[in-house]
């Protein structure tokens, strides 16, 4: 299976700043992350700390903020993890959720998904 990436921007608080990334797709993952030092410039501030589990077993604690993110022609809030600066971004499954968008894994491209009403 092919790497599947996207261009998306992250956003600061008020939403006037904005920072262009190209993000790997991962539905494994939950959150979305970003370097820690795209984050702090955008003044995103941690709101907690958690403990992670990687593909290789490693577990570590690490910071948690949120910030704005558009892509996919949508914007929103949501979770981002304070990430290494020699780790590519990610676009986690909340975000993909948030922009109501799935993974197509044999065509290996995104397409849009109804909304439910519950």
């Amino acid at each position: 299976m092919g790497t599947l990436s996207v261009d998306i921007q992250i956003g600061d608080a008020s939403r006037e700043r904005w920072v262009m990334l190209e993000a790997l797709i991962d539905t494994g993952a939950s959150i979305t992350s970003a370097p820690a030092s795209v984050l702090r410039e955008l003044d995103v501030q941690p709101l907690s700390r958690q403990s992670f589990k990687f593909a290789r077993g490693e577990v570590r604690v690490m910071d948690i903020g949120q910030a704005w993110v558009r892509f996919e022609g949508q914007e929103f809030a949501t979770h981002v993890l304070f990430n290494d600066e020699d780790t590519p971004p990610l676009l986690g499954a909340q975000a993909l959720e948030a922009a109501f968008v799935a993974v197509d894994q044999v065509a290996q491209k995104l397409f849009p998904v109804d909304g439910l009403m519950l």
